[in-house]
């Protein structure tokens, strides 16, 4: 039985190497377009600025180590240029053909590439193969002193911050009115503030226009000096040949599997970048490039190549990129997507240190959490500095075995002071969605601030600012001062991070208030939040 891996990227190589564990008699090949087999493309942004120093690091496995350790034939500058299904063969390179028993698609995605003038400058590259990352590099050793990025997904916030790293004077633009499409716009204001304070000029709500010699022209006008830039706008899945065969291909654009990965042809299996999966939370059809469910599609493919009746069981999002000094990590959907699908959910946002704050070095992380009144889990998010993908990690896998807010306030998590507290920011999360779908307290946000009376219940002496029109009541002095506040207008309380003030509204509720709310996240996410604002409105003309 001969089985053909077309790519050898994650899904590929995984396949593969899966098959041969599972039949040793079995012929496998793999047909690669490039002339690079398995290499760590998730590693490329710093590899260009020499963080990651050696190129041999970069290569996950070589075709040697293919045909030595697993006997599988790795066949490179093969590209398959069309595939006969009725009589199981396919092309490669418009001059030899090759037969199969069962084939495998793992193609992945190209990255978007716009039909501007000037796009085709020498300069300005993408990023997604190792000799990308070297054309990059012999690029920066000529003294490049502008970069420029387009795009604030992963990738580009990743580039953005090694080009920052080699001392480049860096431009990041973002089409979006914020960078990390994945995550809501106020844990993205972290992000964007870390970044600005790092040094890279941010042009959200902007877009490349065209490119003008040695200049890149955005949609509003600006013009940027380059020496180097990348192209980080997204990828699409790469179907051409799975198209021109006849397979099915979703409404998104990806190629359509069913849940053991097999293509409309029984015979053909795909998976990676190029398929469209079952998101966990919405249930409908999604595109999501990650390379964790990439590899775990491979094993799935191979299985039931095998007769193992393997299923893959949706996809979460799970991610976590680094910015600067900052992890932001997330798990499920955002806001914008559940309003997208207009489902009913509620939110709120805690700030907890990443360990014990009585030994030395604790930081805070914003934690977001989506949910539903019954409890489901509907998405995460969060950014710190320590400890913050371990929290996700541990939600994600909750909400992988259909846990609810209910089993994250019940989990026994690993506790010592260097590490996390008694209660952990899981348990805590947990315990504030239960207090909010009970009605023990009302969640604020930033956005009710404008038409809200503000009250800043800390005491006096220990704050040095506030929101502008707050009136001070200290939480001692509540219960003395209850005429000050009205039943009529809609309250809302706040402290530093939010405890003191859910405490201050547990007592306004039980004293007959309805109108009483707590500003989730408090002051602290309050300012950061107005600091990426007031930074935007910078960029603006008066």
């Amino acid at each position: 039985m001969r089985t053909i891996v077309v790519g050898g990227g994650a899904t590929g190589a995984s396949t593969a190497a899966r098959l041969r564990r599972l039949d040793d008699n079995m012929e496998i090949i793999i047909l690669e377009a490039t002339n690079e087999i398995s290499i760590a493309n998730c590693g490329l942004p710093y590899y260009c600025s020499d963080v990651i120093n050696s190129r041999q690091q970069m290569i996950v496995s070589s075709v040697q180590r293919f045909k030595d350790l697993l006997n599988i034939d790795v066949r490179l500058s093969s590209k398959v240029t069309s595939i006969d299904r009725k009589n199981k063969t396919l092309e490669i390179n418009n001059n030899e053909t090759l037969k199969y028993d069962k084939l495998v698609l793992a193609l992945g995605a190209n990255p978007f590439v716009p039909n501007a003038k000037g796009i085709n400058h020498p300069n300005i590259f993408t990023v997604r193969t190792l000799r990308n990352g070297d054309d990059i590099k012999a690029v920066l050793s000529k003294e490049a002193k502008n970069a420029v990025v387009i795009g604030g997904g992963f990738i580009g916030v990743e580039m953005a911050e090694n080009f920052v790293h080699l001392g480049l004077n860096t431009t990041l633009v973002e089409l979006s009115n914020q960078i990390l499409a994945p995550v809501d716009t106020e844990v993205a204001a972290l992000a964007q503030n870390e970044m600005r304070d790092k040094g890279v000029n941010l042009i959200l709500s902007d877009g490349l226009k065209e490119v003008d010699g040695d200049n890149i022209v955005l949609n509003s006008g600006k013009i940027i000096p380059f020496d180097i830039a990348i192209l980080a706008i997204g990828v699409r899945p790469e179907v051409e040949i799975s198209k021109n065969c006849g397979l099915e291909i979703g409404k998104l654009g990806g190629l359509k599997v069913n849940k053991y990965m097999q293509t409309s042809d029984k015979d053909i299996y795909a998976g990676g970048d190029s398929v469209e999966v079952i998101d966990f939370v919405s249930g409908k059809d999604i595109l999501i490039p990650l390379a964790g469910p990439a590899n775990r599609q491979g094993r799935i493919i191979a299985d039931n190549i095998k007769g193992k009746k393997s299923i893959y069981k949706k996809t979460q999002g799970t991610a976590v990129v680094k910015v600067f000094d900052l992890t932001v990590a997330n798990v499920g959907n955002n806001e914008k997507q559940l309003i997208k699908q207009g489902r009913n959910y509620l939110k709120t946002f805690i700030i907890k240190p990443s360990h014990a704050s009585y030994y030395p070095n604790a930081t805070p992380t914003v934690y977001k959490l989506l949910f539903t009144k019954k409890g489901e889990i509907l998405g995460a998010q969060a950014c710190g500095y320590e400890g913050v993908e371990k929290r996700i990690d541990v939600i994600a896998t909750i909400m992988r075995n259909n846990g609810s807010i209910y089993d994250m306030l019940d989990s026994e998590l690993c506790y010592a002071p260097p590490y996390s507290s008694a209660k952990d920011p899981v348990n805590m999360l947990g315990m504030h969605a239960e207090n909010i779908i009970n009605g023990y307290v009302k969640p604020g946000f930033y956005e009710d601030v404008k038409d809200s009376l503000l009250i800043d219940i800390r005491e006096i002496g220990t704050f040095s600012d506030s929101i502008n029109g707050a009136i001070n009541i200290p939480n001692s002095q509540l219960r003395d001062r209850l005429d000050e506040i009205p039943k009529d207008k809609k309250v809302l309380l706040f402290c530093n991070t939010g405890f003191q003030s859910y405490v201050s509204s547990r007592i306004l509720l039980q004293k007959g208030y309805k109108n009483i709310y707590s500003l989730a996240g408090g002051l602290e996410l309050y300012k950061h939040i107005e600091k990426n604002i007031n930074s935007l409105k910078e960029l603006i003309p008066a």
